[in-house]
């Protein structure tokens, strides 16, 4: 029984653990567009001003996006087929997780209320709150047409973000959003005519 129960909880908590880790991924796009006609790209730099996040980390985002633009075949250019944004938001997060139920055991104390001792008195009912607060930051990548100067895909990752004060854990989470975000770029579609 206690082989089974300590199985369970290592299960548990590498569920919990898997899950503060991964990145969520959301992506849009303009089914008309042909995406596979897009060879060059730059950065926005307009946009990535605006980006309210420290100049270190949007410095480490955008080596990120140059790592994957030019594992798609892309070349930065001055003169690009696409323009490269992106846009940060962070919240905190506040999870209340209610226990209520029966607990007890056996144990020696005072019976229930009628003046008498009891040395082997169960349990009643009991409640309790446990309450986590965490910081959940979303990523958003917009490529733009240069020509038309209409946004054609935008992609976001939202995940848990930690202070992470090893910088090089920091770079790797910063990868790890931006990988999960641009492995769904070119969407799988064919444009419509």
């Amino acid at each position: 029984m206690k082989k089974k129960i300590l199985v369970l909880l290592s299960l548990a908590l590498l569920v919990l653990a898997s899950s503060c880790v991964s990145v969520r991924v959301v992506t849009d796009y303009d089914r008309n567009v042909d995406f596979n006609s897009y060879k060059t790209y730059a950065f926005y730099k307009t946009g990535i001003d605006k980006a309210q996040i420290s100049d270190l980390d949007k410095k480490r985002i955008l080596r990120a996006i140059e790592t994957d633009m030019a594992n798609k075949g892309f070349v930065k250019s001055e003169r690009p087929d696409l323009m490269v944004s992106i846009f940060t938001k962070e919240r905190e997060r506040v999870d209340v997780y209610n226990n209520a139920g029966w607990g007890g055991g056996w144990g020696w104390g005072w019976g229930p209320g009628w003046g008498f001792w009891n040395p082997w008195m169960w349990g009643g009912p009991g409640w309790g709150n446990n309450v986590s607060t965490r910081t959940e930051g979303s990523l958003y990548i917009d490529l733009i047409d240069t020509k038309t100067k209409e946004l054609i895909w935008q992609g976001r990752g939202v995940g848990t973000l930690s202070n992470i004060k090893d910088i090089d854990k920091k770079e790797a989470r910063i990868r790890e959003f931006v990988s999960e975000i641009m492995e769904r770029y070119p969407p799988n579609t064919a444009p419509s005519s």
